[in-house]
């Protein structure tokens, strides 16, 4: 009974802490994801950006968050975690090696160009590492999901991840409104225009919006949706190696300045734990579903759909926290300089698609 009680007045403790700050994230993320299912027209903003939008809207008017402050740190940092996680249960690595690796080369080169660009508008105008980080790996990998994914790992603030996720929504949007055209303009094929969205736009609503345009335009039944999400899909796996690669890297900095002041150093601290958690939810996807038949596979599938959009609304969530936490006036101040490194890094990367895809014969 004693024990029991133990639990009931640890969870009330951590209710009494947090819960009035992740109340007012779940005030914003509620009406911010049924706005996105019912008005169609805002798919390709998607909730995340309404979310952090709104958030920033309410910092404004809302200096003095007192006792909010624990809930929405919290939101901001560990349900973003929770969030990259569960993405994991949306990615079947069996299908993804299947049709996304014909797709490879042309990801990797996407990928590879984002993130020199990313490096050489960092150098060139002194744009904070941080900002440039986010902006690079979101440009090249998924937009939010890989700066949810990339923010821990580098240790970014709030503003920072604001920053990178404003700069990508812009060129999400501009994407998605002139790919289809500009696909028809160049005379792709079905299979050349997926590929394309699915490589040269990078956040997920935005690859499904330009995608679904293209399918309606063309009158292909949702083909091209299928396999640009598939491309997306292998994209996404990219997070893996590259959150390793910067943790590694956070990790030597720190042990080098460690040296220098004679403290120590945690590894646990700065490895991305949560990244490992990411790989297992895919593993165990892939593994059931290949098991699995009939009946058991349906229920599998359900299941993992669940997750999956359970994993979208706490990314919603998190934005909407980050959002408060975003001082939106020195945004729009510091903003000049991240905008041009996202414009540099769409361009090269839009470049890259269509020339390595001439190259391989796909368009």
């Amino acid at each position: 009974m004693n024990g029991i009680q133990k639990i009931l007045n640890g969870l009330a403790a951590v209710i009494k802490k947090y819960g009035i700050g992740i109340a007012l994230c779940l005030l914003i993320a509620v009406p911010a994801w049924i706005l996105v299912l019912f008005v169609t027209a805002l798919e390709v903003v998607g909730a995340p950006v309404i979310a952090i939008l709104a958030g920033m809207l309410i910092s404004v008017f809302f200096k003095d968050k007192g006792g909010f402050k624990p809930g929405i740190d919290f939101t901001a940092k560990k349900v973003l975690q929770y969030a990259v996680i569960l993405l994991g249960f949306g990615l079947n690595l069996a299908t993804v090696g299947k049709v996304g690796m014909t797709s490879l080369p042309v990801i990797l080169s996407t990928i590879s160009i984002s993130l020199i660009t990313a490096f050489v508008m960092y150098r060139l105008m002194k744009i904070p590492s941080k900002t440039a980080t986010l902006i690079g790996v979101g440009s090249s990998i998924c937009g939010g999901s890989a700066v949810a994914a990339t923010a821990p790992v580098i240790d970014a603030d709030d503003e920072e991840v604001a920053q990178s996720i404003s700069v990508i929504f812009l060129f999400n949007v501009i994407a998605a409104l002139i790919f289809p055209t500009l696909g028809g303009i160049l005379g792709m094929s079905n299979d050349g225009f997926a590929l394309f969205a699915g490589t040269a736009v990078n956040d997920t609503s935005s690859v499904t919006a330009a995608a679904s345009t293209w399918d309606t335009l063309h009158h292909t039944g949702g083909a091209v949706l299928d396999q640009a999400t598939i491309v997306k899909l292998t994209r996404t796996l990219a997070i893996i190696p590259i959150t390793l690669v910067l943790a590694f890297f956070r990790m030597k900095k720190e042990k080098r300045a460690a040296t220098a002041s004679s403290s120590r150093v945690s590894f646990k601290k700065i490895f991305p734990m949560f990244i490992l958690w990411f790989v297992l939810a895919s593993v165990i996807t892939t593994v059931v579903t290949s098991v699995c038949t009939g009946e058991a596979l349906a229920a599998a599938n359900g299941a993992f759909g669940m997750l999956k959009q359970l994993s979208k609304f706490f990314i919603v969530m998190a934005m909407g926290a980050i959002g408060l936490n975003t001082d939106i006036v020195k945004l729009v101040k510091t903003g000049g300089k991240p905008i041009l490194l996202g414009f540099a890094c769409w361009v090269a990367i839009t470049a890259v698609s269509l020339v390595m895809q001439t190259v391989i014969n796909v368009f």
